[in-house]
């Protein structure tokens, strides 16, 4: 028998709603006719026909042990049922990762108003910088250890050093 890991298609819904009836008979000739060429060309259909035929079979076995037989609907029911746990499978797979997706867009729309108020602050930040600066000019500057020659010593220390400068302007 085969196992789930072996199966590579499912069912045609279409088809697999009315394999129980095929199997049991209950479908016109031309419904029988047509359900029978599609199981020949389909392996999903023709893998879930089996897998029908082989339940079937066990029922009717354990037939004397059950209480009560099963309901005419009762592989649709089964089939009903395995089809939204594998649904809902499916969606928990997409749920575990939803909180990462979610966070990565938050960190990836941070990180671009970031850029945006970097680049507005740096864009406006060089055009104040150039409208502040002030035209600097070059002031006298005076020496304050050598006097102005053209004027007179106002005491003995600037004659001292009046007389150090032209001594040692000399040598």
């Amino acid at each position: 028998m085969e196992t789930d890991t072996e199966r590579k298609e499912p069912a045609c819904r279409k088809y697999e709603a009315m394999l129980e009836d095929y199997l049991g008979g209950d479908l016109d000739a031309a419904s029988a006719k047509t359900v029978a060429e599609h199981v020949e060309e389909c392996a999903g259909c023709r893998h879930a026909l089996n897998d029908a035929s082989a339940s079937v079979r066990l029922l009717h076995a354990a037939a004397p042990v059950l209480v009560s037989a099963p309901s005419p609907g009762f592989a649709r029911q089964v089939m009903a049922r395995i089809r939204m746990d594998a649904e809902r499978r499916a969606a928990e797979g997409v749920a575990f990762w939803q909180p990462f997706v979610s966070m990565a867009w938050k960190v990836a729309a941070t990180a671009m108003v970031v850029l945006m108020i970097l680049l507005t602050y740096a864009t406006r930040g060089n055009n104040s910088a150039q409208q502040q600066v002030a035209s600097v000019s070059q002031a006298g500057l005076t020496d304050v250890f050598s006097p102005d020659p053209t004027r007179a010593p106002a005491n003995q220390d600037e004659v001292l050093i009046m007389v150090a400068d032209s001594n040692h302007g000399n040598n």
